[in-house]
């Protein structure tokens, strides 16, 4: 007669289930992402202690190619399963359909009335590892009940106090089991488990607390005070920058991340940087997401490694009430907006929102907006919105790049982790000055130090708009780094090639530069905020004054400048001196559109004077070429040389110049003063000068024996990025030589390249990008 088994709250079947993958199986079973080729399942009934009925499928893996081999050596070797068999077998959604009407026919289904059942595995993989890692992968939905299972193993050592248990031999081993030689691989295994199952319910052990696994990752706070275990963090890397947490959750599906648990990772400039670290419930969750380094999303392969309880806090981790207050309303979904109006208001970014098309509705009104600010209360652009569900947040992202005022936003979905984060950064009272500082960093990293466009000098602002400013009182040594970071969250603004450093008429720094901005309330902003603010420069402080001007005023201080500072070059030209100060309206531009014999006849001391606008690292200096006192084909021609790295070398005196030298080729007699070349910045759109299409970057410092493949490893996180896109550099020898061009399909593409990889490792050596 057959024992009555069971308890109350435990289920009325078990349907053993047992997994093969086509490549490692056993405990590392899913680590090497092969996909399963056969699938066994044994139901139980755990009232009558009997076994009802077993199936098992063959599982054809997709995509599929008939000519090819599919299952590996070693999972030949240990499973013993034939290869054909495999390829004339049903794909995994069809064999799990089966699955599904077998539960029916069985009468155990639970949407169809049935009585209770819950799988039972030989550890975790079987479940957490393969069929939800596959399913998510395949974009297959499984149904409720595969999200509960059963441990044998663990089950075990509740009733038993066997020690370690490593396998189903193990356990056969304890209770003097004999194994079951005589069917094939997968179903020997259920079978053997169902005879576990009946010693462990003949011996009055009850199964009633099942393992759970996560349907969807959910939101949490983590606060700076919270202690969080080492063993349960990892660091992942290589993610594509637009990875949401979501994303993230999909990759380690099947394992259970703590609430809150994605904290995204962010450069020093805002932007995430394609890593994150995850934070699971246990260590044993850990280590099933350490097997999936080098798992894919996409074409891109993920590297998953150990992190420490105290990476996670400090990213991820916050002390903020206003934050927290906010991120406990509740909302499913964050939306981060980026480069927002310092002045914008609650009401106009609702406004944004809901004005059509794609209209959407923000959570709690007002009080679901967070804007970010610094600790003196000033604006970074940045908010955080709340939405009450995904299809809300769906139509919201719609509006990305859309305008507010005359500033496009930039939208993205957002994590706790990232509004923690953001408000860590601009708020931390201990270092004020560093968050301007991060800001510019990108750009400051995108300046360039090999050979600059040279740029006309019309392209300077002109007319009465007041969208420049001047600055006054620079340190000698300052450059245009230094003026970028005093800016700070400013320099957003500034006009695509729109720094000028001015220079005295001996090549000196006259401590001044006039700024383009983009507006002329980004001028009136940067005036109110930086005017008389102190800039730190080795170590001393130095008050810097700021003033608002227009293009004409601009060109009209470096016109009178220049004259006003002009020494007499000889006797002869110090009499022409008065009448050049009273030409204001002769500018350098003007001096670029004369032709050749109208320059040969101005004053000499015109043509003399050293060029005023130029980059702080990159010099454009003229130097003059005279031959003879008389009138020969090439008197009067300029040769324009870069000093790289420097200041304008003096302009020797006329009286000594030799009075002949070797003649010298033709050249044109002015060359266009060369520009600042300063890159677009990343919150801004981009107002003089677009580049469509391809770009290229040069990556320099590669080792010898770089491959193409370790080029486009490198740039994980931009799919655009393939083989056929890297070219690799030789010398002269045809050997390689370091370098490397790598195109992208737009400039935005490879400027954002430059700013996330720039002077990162490949192997032990640092590499160096700028554009080509």
């Amino acid at each position: 007669m057959l024992q009555k088994m069971g308890a109350p709250g435990g289920p009325s079947h078990l349907v053993v289930l047992f997994v093969v993958s086509a490549g490692k199986n056993g405990d590392e079973l899913g680590a090497d992402e092969e996909q399963i080729v056969y699938l066994v399942y044994l139901l139980y009934d755990v009232t009558n202690n009997k076994v009802v009925s077993l199936q098992s499928h063959y599982v054809r893996p997709t995509p599929t190619d008939l000519t090819e081999t599919i299952l590996t050596d070693d999972c030949k070797e240990e499973t013993g399963l034939d290869e054909n068999a495999v390829k004339s077998g049903q794909q995994l959604d069809i064999v799990l359909e089966e699955l599904d009407r077998f539960l029916v026919a069985k009468g155990v289904h639970p949407d169809q009335g049935g009585r209770s059942f819950v799988f039972l595995t030989d550890g975790p993989c079987h479940i957490r590892q393969c069929l939800q890692h596959e399913s998510s992968n395949k974009n297959m939905a499984l149904p409720a009940y595969y999200n509960k299972f059963f441990d044998i193993r663990k089950e075990f050592k509740k009733r038993y106090d066997a020690g370690p248990v490593a396998s189903i031999k193990t356990m056969l081993d304890y209770l003097g089991l004999e194994e079951d030689q005589s069917v094939e691989y997968g179903v020997r295994q259920c079978q053997e488990m169902a005879g576990i199952v009946s010693r462990l319910l003949n011996d009055g052990h009850t199964f009633t607390e099942p393992q759970v696994v996560n349907e969807r990752l959910e939101g949490g706070i983590c606060t700076k005070t919270e202690v969080v275990d080492d063993n349960t963090v990892v660091r992942a890397r290589g993610l594509p920058w637009q990875s949401s947490d979501q994303d993230i959750a999909r990759f380690f599906k099947g394992l259970n991340i703590a609430k809150g648990g994605v904290a995204l990772c962010l450069s020093p400039q805002g932007r995430r940087n394609g890593e994150a670290l995850i934070r699971f419930e246990n260590e044993e969750h850990r280590d099933l997401a350490l097997k999936r380094h080098k798992h894919h999303i996409g074409q891109r392969y993920i590297e998953v490694y150990k992190a420490s309880g105290k990476d996670f806090i400090n990213v991820a981790g916050g002390s903020n009430t206003e934050a927290q207050a906010f991120l406990s309303r509740g909302g499913q979904t964050i939306i981060r907006m980026r480069g927002l109006p310092f002045t914008a208001t609650t009401a106009q970014v609702l406004e944004f929102f809901q004005r059509d098309p794609n209209g959407c509705e923000v959570l709690d009104g007002e009080e679901g907006i967070l804007f970010v600010h610094y600790p003196d209360g000033r604006s970074t652009g940045d908010a955080f919105v709340l939405f009450c569900s995904e299809e809300e947040s769906l139509k919201a992202l719609k509006k990305h790049r859309e305008t507010m005022g005359t500033r496009y936003i930039e939208l993205f979905k957002s994590t706790t982790a990232e509004v923690q984060q953001v408000l860590n950064r601009s708020m931390d009272p201990r270092n004020p000055e560093q968050p301007e500082g991060q800001l510019t960093q990108a750009l400051i990293t995108q300046l360039p130090t090999g050979a600059l466009p040279i740029m006309p000098q019309n392209f300077i602002t002109a007319g009465a708009r007041r969208d420049c400013i001047r600055m006054r009182n620079l340190p000698p040594g300052a450059q245009v780094t230094d003026i970028l970071t005093f800016l700070g969250e400013f320099a957003q603004f500034i006009q695509y090639q729109g720094v000028h450093m001015v220079f005295t008429a001996q090549g000196e720094p006259s401590g001044e530069a006039f700024i383009q901005l983009d507006s002329e309330d980004a001028a009136l902003v940067t005036v109110l905020n930086r005017n008389r603010r102190p800039m730190i420069f080795g170590n001393k402080k130095r008050t810097i004054e700021i003033i608002q001007c227009s293009g004409d005023d601009m060109s009209l201080v470096l016109t009178n400048a220049v004259c006003s500072s002009l020494p007499p070059l000889t006797p002869g030209l110090g009499s022409m001196m008065p009448q050049i100060a009273s030409m204001p309206s002769l500018s350098m531009a003007s001096m670029a559109s004369m032709p050749v014999a109208s320059m040969a006849a101005m004053p000499m001391t015109l043509q003399q004077r050293p060029q005023l606008l130029s980059p702080s690292g990159m010099m454009t200096a003229p130097t003059i070429q005279l031959t003879s006192h008389s009138p020969q084909p090439h008197m009067g021609t300029m040769q324009v040389t870069q000093i790289p790295q420097g200041i304008p070398q003096g302009i020797p005196q006329a009286a000594g110049y030799p009075p002949a030298v070797t003649p010298m080729p033709q050249r044109p007699a002015f060359y266009p003063p060369m520009l600042y070349w300063y890159p677009s910045p990343p919150v801004s759109p981009q107002t003089l000068f677009t580049h469509p299409g391809p770009c290229s970057i040069i990556m320099r410092g590669l080792p010898y024996n770089v491959t193409v493949t370790d080029v486009v490893n490198y740039f994980q996180g931009f799919p655009e990025v393939s083989t056929e896109c890297v070219a690799l550099q030789t010398n002269a020898e045809g050997k390689p030589n370091g370098d490397a061009v790598v195109t992208f399909g737009t400039r935005t593409e490879a400027e954002r390249a430059i700013v996330e990889r720039n002077r990162r490792h490949l192997g032990n050596r640092f590499i160096e990008l700028f554009m080509a």
